[in-house]
């Protein structure tokens, strides 16, 4: 059975929120001084402070590829696009601006924000390695079949990340600093391309779909 199909339930969706409305509880929980999700800390707190900048500074500044914005426009099936997120998640910060670029290009893309916490069984149901890494990106058809999922983070930086995990050899506020200028340095160029890879392989599936339909029809 198509895990989507069996996670994406009525009962398994909570609280949801549209790109913008999730920017709104960002800027809402800074300034309470507190974070979204169950781990709140002072530092967890700061950690929000700074990704409320950060999104804001990609919204304004972020260009999509062409060929990214080509694809995107080319999508002819209704699709819902949820993210797992909570406001203290760097990663987060660094993507989900391009992701919600990507999909205010097309109607077609319902692009949706739904908190890890909030959200166990999804969450249960996409996990890297075995850990609740986010973001997820998980791109649903409308009949709750599974297109594609991204995340949590660009897959040179992840292997970065996987080889400190296996030795970490710094402090991790260090490594932490280390991901920041990765990003800096990478411009969402990576993610880009990464989303140009499975919308094409999405394009290929759903024309694949298309032809054998056709052929069943006309044998």
């Amino acid at each position: 059975m198509n895990a989507a199909k069996t996670v994406f339930t009525p009962e398994n969706i909570r609280q949801t929120y549209t790109y913008d409305e999730y920017l709104a509880l960002t800027d809402q929980v800074v300034a309470e001084k507190r974070t979204t999700g169950s781990r709140q800390s002072p530092e967890m707190a700061e950690y929000t402070r700074l990704n409320q900048y950060r999104m804001h500074r990609l919204d304004k500044t972020v260009k999509l590829d062409l060929d990214l914005q080509q694809l995107a426009f080319q999508l002819s099936t209704p699709q819902t696009w949820y993210v797992l997120t909570e406001a203290w998640c760097g990663d987060s910060a660094q993507n989900l601006p391009v992701i919600a670029k990507v999909a205010a290009l097309n109607p077609n893309i319902t692009l949706t924000m739904l908190l890890r916490d909030e959200h166990p069984e999804i969450m249960d149901a996409h996990l890297t390695r075995g850990g609740k890494a986010i973001p997820k990106l998980i791109a649903i058809d409308a009949d709750g079949n599974e297109l594609f999922t991204w995340g949590p983070r660009p897959a040179a930086l992840q292997e970065i990340v996987w080889d400190y995990k296996k030795n970490p050899t710094i402090p991790y506020a260090e490594f932490q600093e280390e991901e920041q200028r990765w990003y800096n340095t990478d411009k969402t160029k990576s993610l880009q391309r990464e989303l140009v890879n499975l919308l094409q392989m999405e394009g290929q599936i759903i024309n694949d779909t298309e032809r054998l339909g056709d052929s069943a029809q006309g044998g």
